[in-house]
């Protein structure tokens, strides 16, 4: 039972993780390079890594897990905290505490490297270690 809920709980997390990514990825859609636009100079290939520099700035890259137990009566570290988050600290930050008989899961906003709603302790310690 506790391991239906703890899968329940995770597609929960997933779920919220994709609402929450799903703008950036609508915002930068695939295109194919033609080599022919690539510049010929080291100024235009500078420019171009710059962009690409800017555009990498946005990216999902910090990411840390912390694990507890949530409940004195439970063990195994079973909850857990997830923030993924990118270089200008925005994210999002992911909680599933598991209980005895339930598993509950939490998706919070976090922006430049805070959030609108308080965090646990376990959520601020996931933010500060993503963070570096």
């Amino acid at each position: 039972m506790n391991t239906a809920l703890s899968v329940l709980a995770l597609l929960a997390a997933l779920t919220a993780l994709g609402l929450q990514l799903a703008p950036r990825f609508r915002q930068a859609p695939e295109q194919v390079v033609d080599v022919s636009d690539l510049p010929q100079d080291a100024l235009g290939l500078r420019h171009e890594v710059a962009a690409l520099r800017a555009e990498a700035a946005t990216a999902l890259k910090h990411l840390a897990v912390v694990r507890y137990d949530a409940f004195e009566d439970t063990g195994g570290q079973l909850s857990w905290s997830l923030a993924i988050l990118d270089d200008h600290g925005d994210g999002t930050v992911l909680t599933s505490i598991h209980g005895r008989t339930e598993a509950r899961t939490y998706a919070k906003s976090i922006s430049a490297w805070r959030c609108e709603q308080p965090l646990s302790p376990e959520e601020s310690d996931a933010v500060a270690h993503a963070r570096g």
